[in-house]
């Protein structure tokens, strides 16, 4: 994996996009389940793994506290850890993922201590951590916070579990917690995404006694001991629907190979609202290059909104692609993103490009289509509204260039050699002096 430090891509735009592409597997639930691989002192197999930066930080980790960690071609990895080393997480791997702080329900249940430095990630507002905590708490951890948040346990013990929001990390941090503590946990409230039904899954497969699987409350019986397993990981649908994305606004013909298409139930939905479809063949997804790309009314002409929730809902991380999407889109939509109070600052970059979106507050933009948009200079802020840049830019006039990809390909696994294969005319380099104000 190539570091992506002081990379830029330079993007040439206005052409579609044409062949097939197979989807990743799930970032989400791969960051998870490298975490789960300490819950047991034998060979976990995980398969589908997508080679990306964050995946990186991950089995680093791993092998800090102790781990053999082999990698196989074809995104598969052989990891074992006999014996833990330390309890402490590194606080540079911890300020680079916000995902670190997943190995802390492992770390518990395994050794009773962990001591976490606060975890870094995207800059996307607040992403508070109480959630975690309180169901640590709740199964019988102290915790202490001086800088690091310090956890101990003598032992865990199940509980009735209610967590005060639908986090996704909290619930697979009390899963990981659970699953070996003595006596059953029930957790209400519960994130039921795709990522954390296979965690779920990959647990029950060593061993574990979890069920709900896909609903918002879990039943944990707690065992004694995990074993190994070999387990594959789902496809990524948010980089699924990133691509959908893409096909339809740059006019391309695509077809996405391993896209899980009953995890696009919701975003089918969504799409639908600006004209955009696609056809479904048993596990692959087609797009067609003829779309209307017209926004459809509610009942009585009123303006459409598209909006995140919790899974079954439509995902946030989508919310910064369908920004882009809807400026192609001939009408007016309002995405309201209710879930992070700054995912949406990134528009300004868009307005920059002629897209014609007027930012209501933090949480909610008015977009109007179709915009002409131009070739721009542009910064990636995180994962998503770094995607979202690159299908601005294949779809404006003329040149772009993005700053800072190393928020992108920690979320996208090969994305300059995908899309150069689709024929987009994207490269990766170090500067463009098309570009002065990025400082080439």
């Amino acid at each position: 994996m190539k570091s992506s430090a002081n990379t830029k891509y330079t993007i040439d735009g206005g052409f579609p996009i044409k062949g097939t592409v197979k989807a990743s597997g799930n970032k989400n639930a791969a960051l998870p389940c490298i975490a789960a691989c300490l819950l047991t002192d034998e060979t976990v197999i995980l398969r589908n793994i997508p080679d990306i930066e964050d995946v990186k930080v991950m089995f680093d980790v791993l092998k800090y506290l102790g781990a053999s960690v082999k990698k196989r071609s074809g995104g598969v990895f052989e990891v074992k850890v006999t014996n833990i080393k330390t309890s402490e997480i590194p606080a540079d791997q911890a300020r680079a993922v916000r995902a670190s702080i997943l190995f802390a329900g492992p770390l518990l249940a395994r050794l009773g201590k962990v001591m976490l430095p606060p975890p870094g990630g995207d800059v996307i507002g607040r992403r508070r951590l109480d959630t975690h905590f309180l169901a640590f708490s709740e199964l019988g951890a102290r915790i202490e916070v001086d800088g690091l948040f310090r956890l101990t346990a003598n032992k865990l013990v199940g509980v009735d579990l209610f967590l005060d929001e639908a986090s996704v990390t909290a619930t697979e941090n009390a899963i990981s917690a659970a699953v070996l503590a003595e006596g059953t946990t029930t957790i209400s409230n519960a994130a039921s995404e795709p990522h954390v039904q296979d965690l779920c899954n990959m647990l029950n497969a060593m061993g574990a006694k979890i069920t709900g699987i896909g609903s918002n409350i879990l039943i944990i019986e707690g065992v004694a001991k995990l074993g190994g397993t070999d387990f594959s990981i789902g496809a990524d649908f948010m980089e699924v629907g990133s691509f959908i994305g893409l096909a339809a606004v740059t006019r391309g013909d695509l077809v996405i190979e391993n896209a899980c298409p009953r995890h696009m139930r919701m975003c089918r939905v969504a799409f639908a609202k600006l004209g955009i479809h696609w056809e479904n063949d048993e596990n692959n997804i087609y797009v067609p290059p003829v779309q209307e790309l017209k926004v459809v009314p509610d009942m009585g002409g009123s303006i459409p909104k598209i909006d995140d929730a919790p899974w079954p809902g439509f995902p946030p991380d989508l919310t910064s692609i369908m920004t882009v999407v809807s400026t192609q889109v001939d009408g007016t939509v309002l995405i309201h993103e209710k879930m992070f109070e700054s995912r949406m600052f990134f528009v300004d970059k868009l307005i920059a490009m002629g897209a014609r979106i007027i930012l209501c507050d933090p949480h909610r933009a008015v977009v109007s289509g179709p915009a002409r948009l131009r070739g721009s200079y542009l910064v990636s802020p995180d994962v998503r509204a770094g995607m979202a840049m690159v299908i601005a830019a294949l779809c404006a006039e003329g040149k772009s260039l993005i700053d800072n990809v190393y928020q992108i390909e920690r979320g996208y696994e090969g994305l300059v050699e995908r899309l150069q294969g689709l024929g987009a005319r994207i490269e990766r380099g170090d500067c463009s002096s098309d570009f002065p104000e990025s400082g080439c």
